[in-house]
C-alpha cells in the first residue's frame, strides 16, 4: 500500500486514525497501541503477507536480545558475544535477501561457474527496520536503553509512517513518546499540521517528481540499450532524474512526518534542502539525514573516526561511503556511487585543510561568489553521482557520463539553433557546435523539458522547505541542533488560518486528481 494511493488516503489512513483516537480518548492506551501495531502490520502485509513473518521474527528476536543485553545478569564477555551474534543475525537477513543474488552473479562471472539461486524478492523496508534495531542492540549493550513493554517496542519497529523508507528512527526519540497520555488524545492542531505537511509531500511526489520523471526514464532506458545519448539529452535526463529523486524522497519524508503528526508523534527530520548545500559535507548533513547519522555513529566512529591520524581518517571516510553505497543497493553502480561520494568528501576535507593552513591567501575574497562556486561544484558532482545511482548497469552509466562531458559530441539543441537562425545569428551555430547536432533526438523540440528542470531548480534553491514553512509548530525532531531555521519568506510560514486551509485543500485536490496510477517511491527499492 502506497501513501499516494486512493486506498491509503480514503480508507486505510482515516480508519486507522479514527480507531486509534477513539480508543485512546476512552483512556485505553494499551489497546490503542495494539490497534496501531495491528494496522501497521496490515499495512506492511498488504504488499506481501509472506514477509510478515520475517518482520515479526526480527522484532521478537531483537527485543529478546535487547532485554538480555540491557539486563544486570550475565557476564560482560557473554553479552559481547550475544551482541555480535545479534548483529550477525540482522546483517545475515539483509545479506540473504538483498545481496545473495548479487554475490552469486559475481561469483559466476569471476569463476566461470553456473551456480543458480532463484530470484529473491527484496522485503520492503528491510534495510530500515534492521538498521533501526541494530542501533537498539548496541545501545542496550552499553546500558543506554530503558525497559519498555513488548507492544511499545513493536510500535517502535513497525510504525507504518516510517516503516518502509524511513526515517531511521532512534529508540530515544520514539519510545518515550508512546508513553505520553497526550499522544492518545485527539488534537485538532496536530491533525491540521499533519494534514498540511502530508498535502505538501503528496504534491511533491505526484505532481513534481512524477511529472519530471517523463524526461528521465527514456534517456536511462536508451542508455541501457546501448543507444548513443547526445550531450543535451544526457544533461536533460540526468537533471530530470536529479529533481525526480529530490522531490520523490522529499515528498515521502514530508508525508511520513505529516502522517505521524496526525497521531501526535514526531519523527526526526530526514531531508533538509540538500541542493542548497555549498559543499559535499553539507550535502550529506541535509540528504537522508538519519542514514548519515547512523553511518557516522555506528560505522565511521567505531572504525576510528578522525582519532587515528589523517590517512586513517580518509580511509574510514571511504569505507563508510562505500558501505553507504552498498546499503542503497546490490550492484556495482551503487558501490561506485558510494566510492564517488567518499572521494568527494576526502577531496573537500583536503581542500579545507589546505585553506586553513594558508588562510591568508584566499583565492576568492567575496563570500557570495565563493558560496556560489561551492554550490555549483557540489551540485554538478551530485548530478554525476546520481547517474550511477539511477543506472541499471555500469555500462549504462558510462554511456550517459561520457555524453555529459561531451565525448559523444557537443552541439546546440534544435530549439536554440532555430532561435539563432531566426535572428540571423547562424554564424554562432558553428561556434557553439563542436561536433554533431541534436536533431532527431529525444528532446530536439521539447521546450517543456527545459521548463520543468529550470522551474524545479528555482523551487529547490529559492523557496523555503516544509520544515521552514512549519517552523513555529515543531514539525519534526532536529537530527542535529539548529537545523530548522527561519526563511526569508516569513509570510509563507504556516498558521492555523482559513487561507492556509484553502491552500492545503487546493494542492491536495490537485494531487489527488494527478493520481493516475500507483507510482512507487524510489527509496522503496532500498
Amino acid at each position: 500500500m502506497l501513501f499516494n494511493s486512493y486506498t491509503f488516503i480514503f480508507i486505510f489512513l482515516p480508519i486507522t486514525l479514527l480507531g486509534f483516537h477513539l480508543i485512546g480518548n476512552k483512556g485505553h492506551n494499551k489497546l490503542a497501541l495494539v490497534w496501531l501495531v495491528s494496522a501497521s502490520l496490515f499495512f506492511y502485509g498488504w504488499w506481501n503477507p509472506a514477509y510478515l513473518g520475517l518482520l515479526l521474527f526480527s522484532t521478537i528476536f531483537n527485543y529478546s536480545t535487547g532485554i538480555f543485553l540491557g539486563g544486570n545478569s550475565g557476564k560482560s564477555s557473554t553479552k559481547k558475544i550475544v551482541l555480535m551474534l545479534g548483529i550477525i543475525v540482522n546483517l545475515s537477513m539483509i545479506g540473504y535477501f538483498k545481496y545473495a543474488n548479487f554475490f552469486i552473479d559475481n561469483l559466476n562471472a569471476f569463476t566461470s561457474t553456473n551456480l543458480i539461486l532463484y530470484e529473491i524478492i527484496l522485503p520492503l523496508g528491510i534495510s530500515f527496520f534492521t538498521f533501526q534495531q541494530i542501533t537498539y542492540l548496541v545501545d542496550a549493550y552499553y546500558k543506554d536503553t530503558k525497559k519498555y513493554s513488548f507492544i511499545h517496542y513493536c510500535l517502535f519497529v513497525t510504525f507504518f509512517p516510517q516503516l518502509i523508507a524511513g526515517p531511521i528512527v532512534h529508540h530515544k526519540e520514539m519510545l518515550p513518546q508512546f508513553i505520553k497520555d497526550s499522544v492518545y488524545k485527539l488534537c485538532s492542531k496536530n491533525l491540521a499540521i499533519g494534514a498540511t505537511i502530508f498535502a505538501l509531500g503528496l504534491f511533491k511526489k505526484v505532481v513534481l517528481a512524477d511529472g519530471v520523471s517523463a524526461y528521465a526514464i527514456p534517456i536511462f532506458d536508451a542508455a541501457e540499450s546501448g543507444i548513443i545519448i547526445t550531450f543535451f539529452e544526457a544533461w536533460v535526463g540526468a537533471l530530470a532524474y536529479t529533481f525526480q529523486l529530490y522531490f520523490d524522497f522529499s515528498g515521502y519524508s514530508d508525508m511520513a512526518i505529516g502522517i505521524a503528526r496526525m497521531f501526535g508523534i514526531l519523527l526526526p527530520l530526514n531531508f533538509n534542502s540538500p541542493y542548497k548545500a555549498t559543499n559535499i559535507s553539507d550535502f550529506w548533513r541535509r540528504w537522508h539525514m538519519t542514514l548519515s547519522r547512523f553511518l557516522r555513529n555506528y560505522i565511521y566512529i567505531p572504525l576510528g573516526g578522525n582519532r587515528k591520524g589523517e590517512f586513517r581518517t580518509y580511509t574510514n571516510l571511504m569505507a563508510t561511503f562505500v558501505i553507504c553505497g552498498l546499503w542503497h543497493g546490490a550492484g556495482w553502480n551503487f558501490i561506485v556511487f558510494g566510492f564517488m561520494h567518499g572521494l568527494y568528501v576526502v577531496v573537500f576535507n583536503l581542500w579545507t585543510s589546505f585553506k586553513f593552513k594558508f588562510s591568508s591567501s584566499k583565492l576568492i575574497k567575496n563570500s557570495m561568489i565563493s558560496s556560489l562556486i561551492g554550490w555549483l561544484i557540489t551540485f554538478i558532482c551530485v548530478v554525476f553521482a546520481w547517474v550511477l545511482f539511477r543506472a541499471e548497469s555500469i555500462s549504462g552509466a558510462i554511456n550517459i557520463l561520457q555524453s555529459l562531458v561531451g565525448v559523444n559530441g557537443i552541439g546546440l539543441p534544435l530549439i536554440l539553433e532555430n532561435i539563432f537562425l531566426n535572428y540571423g545569428l547562424s554564424s554562432f551555430i558553428d561556434i557553439f557546435t563542436f561536433s554533431g547536432m541534436f536533431s532527431n533526438g529525444f528532446y530536439s523540440n521539447n521546450f517543456f523539458a527545459i521548463f520543468w528542470i529550470f522551474s524545479l531548480l528555482l523551487i529547490t534553491i529559492l523557496l523555503p522547505n516544509t520544515q521552514q514553512i512549519m517552523r513555529k509548530h515543531k514539525p519534526a525532531f532536529e537530527t542535529h541542533d539548529g537545523e530548522i531555521i527561519s526563511s526569508n519568506y516569513k509570510y509563507l510560514e504556516w498558521e492555523k488560518t482559513i487561507s492556509w486551509a484553502f491552500f492545503t485543500s487546493i494542492i491536495m485536490t490537485i494531487s489527488i486528481l494527478s493520481l493516475s496510477g500507483e507510482s512507487e517511491f524510489l527509496y522503496f527499492q532500498f
